[in-house]
């Protein structure tokens, strides 16, 4: 939903604030917001404080009417309920006064109880971006192209369905991002995270951080190449949805629309995926993985420094704490001679006699010869041996290989789709291996989407530009010829097409779209 109007003046806004105030009263707290889920329970909940108080009681929250009713005033005056109109059925004075006063819940009370239900639900841990979506975005915004190029009045029905699910598939994988990278920040910026806890998010971060870049450079430019093309007949777009009813309030004032009806959203869209003036969103996402990779690195940087153990004392050092905590002031003294060595000046001496012994037990620590402790047991607390530790490798070759790879297989593509498009009509044509293997591919996907073919069917790729066309022929055959062989496809005829000229016929149902 569009954002509510613009508050007038900071009064307003202050009377605003305190919607949220019985979320945090000092102590009734708990209270309030029991008493909050009874009204949002269900859609148009009417409760008069006695029988808001039974409800309550069944529940485990013990209050007498009286309670009950000063509480929901006080929600009355914070502006979360408002009285309620429907007139009690009562059989005596007594129940009348007991249920004159009925309540229900605000427009904005209510909407500010779904955001505290949804904090209180939520959980510390880290959430899963909606990465699926970007891909659903790029074939909404196919489809609503096509309405538009197709129909000269657009069906406004289809069209304000897909616009609403593009801008509320958008507004969920941008706050899933947000939840993401605020809770990946959160436990980076840990001064204390340490072994398996910090292998783990090493993983998140080489891994799924990796994962959601991929998606997100795969699908970004394909949709921000459809919205400036939206953008292009955004006019027709709104007008054709302006037509659809709207909602007026008694007051003559229009009510709050769903996303996508101004071209402000839109724009707004398309600066998220193509940047305009500012930052866009792809941008951003890359520069909260870098931040959160270098505090990768600084936390691997601090555990490996050389002036410590190379390991994290923080739950030894709590450990002892909660000694000191829980000790008396004898044990206390007992501890910290134990832990800090601070024991009398004196040698013990154990096992077999020694054979002209430097130290005896008078012998005192200063004067006594020094023993020589090794540096692995006197650093580190043990005697494994240590060697040199081996070179990160630089994964810049590797990177140049790859993309060297995926440049030539494009090419091989694109070169394939040329020969196959410069053939047209598959039907006894000659044919090189590699459009031969493209048209394999392109035939798998229309076969997988289309299983029972009775009409033309067409499979398209927006990359390549092309586009499969499929028509079933009874007892006819396609033969396509290469050096390796011939391939033979029975009871359909193949050709294929450019986007350009395709023209998206009426007659050919289209199967998918791929790129």
């Amino acid at each position: 939903m569009e954002q509510d109007e613009a508050v007038d003046s900071p009064s307003d806004a202050q009377a605003r604030l305190e919607l949220y105030s019985y979320a945090t009263a000092d102590k009734h707290a708990h209270e309030y917001i029991a008493l909050m889920r009874l009204f949002t329970d269900t859609l148009l909940t009417d409760l008069s404080a006695a029988e808001a108080a039974m409800l309550l009681a069944e529940a485990g929250i013990a209050l007498s009417v009286d309670d009950v009713e000063a509480r929901c005033r006080q929600l009355k005056h914070w502006g979360n309920l408002v009285p309620s109109t429907r007139d009690a059925r009562v059989a005596t004075v007594a129940e009348w006064l007991r249920s004159r006063s009925r309540y229900q819940v605000s427009k904005l009370g209510g909407r500010v109880h779904r955001q505290i239900e949804d904090v209180l639900s939520a959980t510390d841990g880290a959430r899963e971006v909606a990465r699926e979506l970007l891909g659903g975005t790029v074939e909404i915004l196919d489809r609503i192209l096509l309405r538009l190029s197709r129909d000269r009045h657009p069906d406004a029905e289809a069209l304000a369905t897909d616009v609403t699910t593009v801008f509320n598939n958008q507004r969920l994988f941008t706050e899933s991002v947000r939840d993401f990278y605020a809770y990946l920040h959160q436990v980076l910026s840990r001064y204390d995270l340490a072994g398996t806890e910090y292998a783990a998010f090493k993983t998140l971060l080489l891994e799924y951080v990796d994962l959601i870049s991929a998606d997100v450079a795969r699908h970004a430019p394909a949709a921000a190449v459809r919205l400036e093309k939206v953008v292009a007949d955004l006019d027709r777009l709104l007008m054709a949805l302006a037509t659809l009813p709207r909602l007026t309030g008694p007051d003559g004032s229009l009510a709050e629309r769903s996303p996508g009806r101004t071209a402000a959203e839109w724009n707004e869209l398309v600066m998220w995926y193509g940047g305009g003036d500012g930052r866009s969103g792809p941008a951003q996402l890359r520069a909260a993985a870098e931040q959160a990779l270098g505090q990768l690195l600084a936390n691997a940087k601090r555990m490996l420094a050389a002036s410590g153990t190379g390991v994290s004392r923080r739950a030894d050092f709590l450990r002892l704490a909660a000694w000191f905590a829980e000790a008396d002031t004898e044990e206390a003294h007992l501890i910290f001679a134990a832990a800090l060595g601070a024991y009398p000046s004196r040698h013990l001496l154990m096992g077999p006699d020694e054979t002209g012994a430097r130290a005896t037990p008078g012998t005192s620590w200063w004067e006594a010869d020094p023993v020589e402790v090794p540096i692995s047991l006197r650093m580190r607390g043990d005697r494994a041996a240590r060697g040199r530790t081996a070179r990160v490798p630089d994964p810049g070759l590797d990177r140049e290989r790859l993309l060297t790879e995926a440049r030539e297989e494009a090419e091989r593509k694109a070169g394939a789709a040329a020969e196959l498009l410069a053939v047209g009509d598959l039907s006894d044509a000659v044919i090189s291996r590699a459009a031969r293997d493209l048209l394999l591919e392109r035939l798998s996907v229309l076969l997988a989407l289309a299983q029972e073919l009775t009409t033309p069917v067409a499979s398209r790729d927006t990359d390549l530009g092309l586009m499969l066309v499929a028509t079933p022929l009874p007892g006819a055959e396609t033969r396509v010829h290469s050096d390796d062989g011939r391939l033979t496809v029975h009871n359909l005829a193949l050709s294929i097409l450019p986007l350009s000229r395709s023209g998206d016929p009426a007659d050919v149902t289209q199967t998918g779209t791929d790129g």
